[in-house]
């Protein structure tokens, strides 16, 4: 019904610009609400249908993750980094827990940013600064890892 009423005020359009305009307008927003209407059950419905889905896509993951062979590659850190973490041959996951537990222990992080971290005399050898953020840090990790 909502076109056959949108035919004849295309009709008047011609004969009067301004007025038909205003009632065109009111009739699109009465439609509207119909159209919201209709749309609303259908997303009530939507979720449900995600909601039993869900279920059978979690079953499927069952299995554990296996972690990538780069990270899980035993590395030699060099003699700056060995007297942070320790010597001998860690992967690169553990070397950086390693450096967060010294970090932590000796509370380098700044207190204000936490996304910075204070080089201390055994950190300031592997930053090469006096002050580096958490995301470069892994970075110049990686230069003293062999």
């Amino acid at each position: 019904m909502a076109t056959a009423k949108k035919a004849p005020a295309k009709k008047a359009a011609p004969a009067k610009k301004a007025a038909p305009a205003k009632k065109a307008a009111p009739a699109k927003k009465a439609a509207a609400p119909a159209k919201k209407a209709a749309a609303a059950p259908a997303k009530k419905a939507a979720p449900a249908k995600k909601a039993a889905a869900a279920p059978a896509k979690k079953a499927a993951p069952a299995k554990k993750r296996t972690p990538n062979a780069a990270f899980m590659k035993a590395m030699t850190p060099s003699d700056a980094l060995a007297a942070v973490i320790g010597k001998g041959p860690y992967p690169r996951t553990e070397v950086t827990k390693k450096v967060w537990e010294y970090i932590k222990k000796n509370k380098l992080q700044d207190a204000v940013n936490k996304r910075m971290i204070n080089a201390d005399a055994k950190l300031k050898e592997i930053f090469k600064k006096a002050q580096a953020s958490m995301f470069e840090m892994t970075k110049m990790i990686n230069a003293h890892l062999k």
